[in-house]
């Protein structure tokens, strides 16, 4: 691969949308999941020598992403405790800008709404968010979501039903107070 760049181009012309909207479905910021995207490549193309095929290329390429987004997340809410703490900051408006993103296929007028699911599953634990996002944003099945994640079928479909039912609890508290703003 390192030797072949129209192999990894092709490679990249493949799979960089998956990793994009992989991506933006974790961060919710379009910068950082375009930054995330060239990391996940340039991991790629390093690594790609110790891919030994036990799994599929879209779910190494999965894993690799998900592991980045996770890494991003943990890196900026260590920046932002230390910004508490310090009460200072590099960068004052990185440090308190909310999620604010375009999703691909959320309409303006669902903006507020896409903005109150995107909450209710950050609030999720980190695997039950995965499982869930890799299954109903990515629409993997449970056997994919099982390779990513490195677990069992029924680990994963545990997953997905403590998602289901945390996110069902969550998302009727926030819509009814969401509807009694609206009236």
């Amino acid at each position: 691969m390192k030797d072949n760049p129209l192999l990894f181009r092709k490679l990249y012309d493949d799979y960089h949308v998956m990793v994009y909207n992989c991506a933006l479905n974790y961060l919710q910021h379009t910068a950082d999941a375009e930054e995330i995207t060239q990391d996940v490549f340039v991991k790629v193309y390093q690594s790609m020598q110790q891919f030994n095929e036990k799994s599929s290329l879209k779910t190494w390429i999965y894993r690799i992403t998900i592991n980045k987004c996770l890494d991003f997340i943990d890196k900026k809410n260590t920046r932002k405790r230390w910004f508490v703490f310090s009460n200072k900051a590099a960068d004052d408006y990185e440090m308190s800008r909310i999620p604010d993103f375009e999703h691909p296929g959320i309409l303006l007028e669902n903006k507020e709404k896409a903005q109150i699911l995107f909450e209710a599953i950050n609030s999720l634990n980190e695997n039950q968010r995965t499982a869930f996002m890799l299954s109903k944003l990515d629409g993997l099945g449970n056997s994919e979501i099982a390779e990513v994640m490195q677990t069992t079928i029924s680990a994963v479909e545990s997953m997905l039903f403590r998602a289901k039912a945390s996110l069902r609890e969550k998302l009727s508290e926030k819509f009814e107070n969401y509807r009694k703003n609206k009236s």
